[in-house]
């Protein structure tokens, strides 16, 4: 979609809140991208969207096969997002508000889906993996260039960074 017929932004016009996308997975980076969306909405207000991404496989055979995948990554989806809720609540960001959204396809066609799709999509936070595989195949990705194609700023929060770093960053 060409810049110009974007959707406007529109967190900060009344009825509207900031809203920070977060890209989950089981990876431990997720946590430093989630305590410095949580502490962004601690300050200036807002909620984290917190979105996982089904990625369809190269290779399926039946439908039922496919149909018990989805189960499957639908269930490890929710069980993250109570993980991650978990998590907020014990690091004393109980009171920051959360959306849950689960989606199907390549992960960067989602990610700029979704900012196209909501508004108040504001911010989209990435946590940098910190073992010697580099930062991460999304972070990797931006790094050649798809970052152009997701319509708000990209935050890169190192993964090993501890909660009280964060905590002062954000």
């Amino acid at each position: 979609m060409a810049a110009s017929m974007m959707k406007k932004r529109r967190s900060l016009e009344s009825g509207h809140r900031r809203k920070f996308l977060l890209v989950i997975d089981d990876s431990e980076e997720v946590n430093a991208a989630l305590y410095y969306s949580a502490s962004r909405v601690k300050h200036a207000g807002g909620s984290i969207v917190m979105l996982y991404v089904i990625e369809p496989q190269v290779f399926q055979h039946w439908m039922g096969v496919r149909e018990i995948r989805l189960e499957e990554e639908t269930a490890k989806a929710k069980a993250l997002f109570r993980l991650y809720r978990r998590k907020l609540n014990q690091a004393g960001y109980e009171d920051v508000a959360t959306e849950e959204v689960i989606r199907e396809g390549q992960e960067a066609d989602e990610i700029v889906r979704i900012i196209e799709e909501d508004e108040d999509i504001s911010v989209l936070v990435l946590g940098a993996a910190t073992g010697a595989d580099g930062p991460g195949p999304l972070v990797a990705s931006l790094a050649s260039g798809a970052a152009g194609s997701f319509r708000v700023p990209v935050t890169v929060v190192p993964g090993d960074l501890t909660l009280e770093e964060i905590q002062t960053l954000a």
